[in-house]
């Protein structure tokens, strides 16, 4: 059981560091150099090797008192830094700390069992409450398990005790704020914005320099296409395309919200605000609308006209559900975020192509925060309406 949570431990280092989270993959991998070595130990000393028992009792444990000796200088400095990131993490470095020192007692052959047997049975709680939550906590993109607050700060030597941004992240309830972005979407700006679903890279459909710039930034290949928002469905009346009742009474039951509807792309995308940015969004042949159910992104759109649409994460990695996480991820390359806190959704947007909506039917590209069977109820529905 001993080595099998050496394994445990080394798998958690491992994920910490693919989460450049470098503190925490070297704390996990000392656990697991330190888990191993104390149950090899405890195995080979209760197992007959080779005919006998191995015994470190017999003139040689001074290597194994050294080892648990400096395990216990190397956790205690991990102590210290793990109180500064968060409560588990600390209760965490404290239980191996007691485990190091049944190490040491078992080289000395002065371990009660009791004291091992309380040790092991916190440790196990900790490290199962701490997989747990970071998990969870991953997956989810928020906090749904406590994790405890740092216990120990660093003050900044800086009066605002804070690191300058990387770039302008105004609050997006601030008029102001909104406007901030505004401006920098109408001078050819890529900036990270909030959705009904995930937060989003945004780019002016007038600017396709800046469409260009969106697929620079998050490394994403060209074939895949760029999708555009409106603000309301009547903008898409006036620009008159070519849509069938149908495709209309079913875009009127999806928008505003978490749907994206791929239609028949044409001239009539110039007269809805597209201008420059035509070539640059959707396909040849199609391009996918939606309108965001998101007061605060709408009246943006109403001050930028259509906007050119994308995840705010690098290609291929998880959405962004928090501006911080869009800051921390691409801020050095954006010249704006609007900050609205959590995302309403922890995935992106359901992708519908209703380009033979007539014909075929719909078909759903990707499915998303609304459910793909919700979406063909919906159809259905209008269908036969």
């Amino acid at each position: 059981l001993i080595l099998i949570g050496g394994f445990v431990q080394l798998l958690a280092g491992f994920l910490a560091f693919r989460k450049y989270d470098h503190l925490g993959g070297a704390a996990f991998l000392t656990f697991s150099a330190l888990w191993s070595s104390y149950g090899a130990t405890r195995v080979l000393c209760a197992a007959p090797v080779s005919g006998h028992l191995l015994d470190i009792g017999a003139g040689n444990t001074e290597g194994f008192t050294a080892g648990s000796v400096a395990f216990l200088v190397l956790n205690a400095f991990l102590i210290i830094l793990a109180s500064s990131f968060n409560v588990v993490l600390l209760c965490l470095t404290l239980a191996m700390e007691l485990l190091t020192v049944c190490f040491l007692l078992f080289t000395l052959e002065n371990l009660p069992l009791p004291f091992e047997t309380v040790v092991l049975s916190i440790l196990s709680v900790i490290c199962f409450y701490g997989a747990t939550a970071s998990l969870a906590n991953c997956m989810f993109g928020k906090e749904l398990l406590a994790m405890g607050p740092a216990l120990l700060t660093v003050q900044s030597s800086k009066k605002d005790g804070e690191d300058p941004l990387p770039c302008v992240c105004p609050k997006s309830h601030l008029t102001s704020g909104l406007r901030t972005i505004a401006e920098l979407l109408n001078t050819g700006a890529v900036c990270g914005v909030p959705t009904d679903t995930v937060y989003a890279l945004a780019a002016s459909c007038k600017h396709p320099q800046a469409i260009e710039k969106v697929y620079r930034i998050k490394d994403r290949p060209q074939e895949k296409p760029i999708c555009i928002f409106i603000s309301n469905l009547e903008q898409l009346r006036a620009a008159a395309p070519p849509i069938s009742p149908l495709l209309w009474e079913f875009m009127e039951n999806v928008y505003p919200g978490g749907i994206g509807c791929i239609i028949q792309k044409g001239e009539w995308l110039k007269k809805l605000g597209v201008g420059a940015g035509y070539s640059r969004v959707g396909t040849q042949d199609s391009i996918m609308i939606r309108v965001p159910d998101l007061t605060v992104l709408v009246h943006l759109i109403d001050m930028t006209g259509p906007l050119a649409i994308t995840s705010a994460n690098p290609s291929g990695e998880v959405d962004s559900t928090h501006h911080d996480m869009v800051i921390s991820r691409l801020g050095h390359k954006l010249e704006g975020v609007l900050c609205d806190g959590e995302s309403d959704e922890v995935v992106a947007s359901t992708v519908v192509n209703c380009t033979k909506i007539d014909e075929s039917g719909i078909t759903i590209v990707r499915e998303g925060c609304i459910p793909a069977g919700k979406v063909m109820q919906i159809f259905e529905r209008v269908k036969n309406r």
